[in-house]
């Protein structure tokens, strides 16, 4: 239950398409299922409590979930998780995931060729159990063109592997380069209160009825070690959120939903407080008022 005894329901938030696909916006990261913080091998999960919060998700109406197979550390893989708590899966889920980066068994990581994408969809599809996957994000390393990855994609894509695709870091240019080639239907970049530098991204994704989905949208600048390691939330931030009786982490992602109706969270967290209290977010509006004065200034302001 919400603060004002409301149910918590991912629904709350608004739908959007992925394709053909109908999502709640507000969704679930799959990345910190793994451990307390992104790849770290020295502290795994509590599996019993991954698979409590994945199963929870659902019952909260979560039916979009972003993972990758490089998503592991000692002993934790999310893929395996997801398979394990959900599977068979809702007829309604979508689990979005990505491809391009990619980490040998020891956890060294590289950057697939777009001969190499074969083997890292096919990965995916062995992880979570499934014969094609629901939508492949290209996510690019430092490769200036991502075209010659997204048409090998395609050509996955083509042959039944993979349902729909989107892009995941990318400039505005890259993105038309993909759809070049192939329909986008999410574009997955970092953008949240602290970072910004993807305003044009957004903006023609929403002018095309495409999904944004932001990523670190908590974290900040903190980013895979965490909100715990982002440096502090700002004076308008905390004012927001004593006006409206919420965390700053629930006006960071309701900040976040604001920036446009095609826009998806993916809030991750393994710990099931933290999900309830991501997924009541969904729920929260904040006034034109609380939005100038998030805008006014970078968080770390005073």
């Amino acid at each position: 239950m919400s603060k004002d005894n409301t149910p918590v329901n991912a629904s709350a938030a608004g739908t959007w398409r992925l394709g053909d696909l109908s999502v709640n916006r507000m969704g679930l990261g799959a990345m910190r299922l793994t451990g307390s913080a992104a790849f770290d091998y020295s502290a795994p999960s509590d599996r019993s409590t991954s698979i409590r919060v994945l199963r929870r998700a659902i019952e909260l109406g979560v039916n979009h979930i972003d993972t990758a197979a490089f998503y592991f550390s000692r002993l934790r893989s999310a893929n395996e998780l997801i398979n394990t708590a959900l599977s068979p899966y809702p007829e309604d889920l979508v689990i979005v995931t990505k491809v391009g980066p990619g980490r040998d068994p020891s956890g060294q990581w590289y950057s697939a060729t777009p001969e190499q994408l074969r083997g890292q969809v096919e990965e995916n599809l062995r992880q979570l159990g499934r014969d094609h996957l629901d939508v492949v994000n290209l996510r690019r390393m430092s490769q200036p063109s991502i075209a010659e990855h997204f048409g090998a994609l395609a050509e996955l894509r083509d042959a039944g592997l993979i349902r729909h695709l989107g892009v995941s870091n990318v400039t505005a240019d890259q993105l038309a380069q993909a759809q070049a080639i192939a329909p986008v239907v999410c574009v997955q970049n970092q953008f949240n209160l602290d970072v910004q530098a993807h305003n044009e991204v957004l903006r023609r994704c929403g002018e095309q009825g495409i999904a944004f989905v932001p990523y670190f949208a908590i974290a900040g600048e903190g980013r895979e070690r965490g909100a715990a390691a982002r440096e502090r939330d700002g004076e308008r931030v905390l004012a927001v959120a004593k006006a409206h009786g919420a965390s700053a982490a629930q006006v960071r992602l309701a900040w976040t939903l604001q920036q446009g109706p095609h826009v998806l969270a993916i809030p991750g967290t393994g710990n099931p407080e933290h999900l309830e209290a991501n997924i009541a977010a969904g729920a929260l509006r904040l006034t034109d008022d609380d939005m100038a004065l998030l805008n006014s200034r970078l968080v770390g302001g005073s």
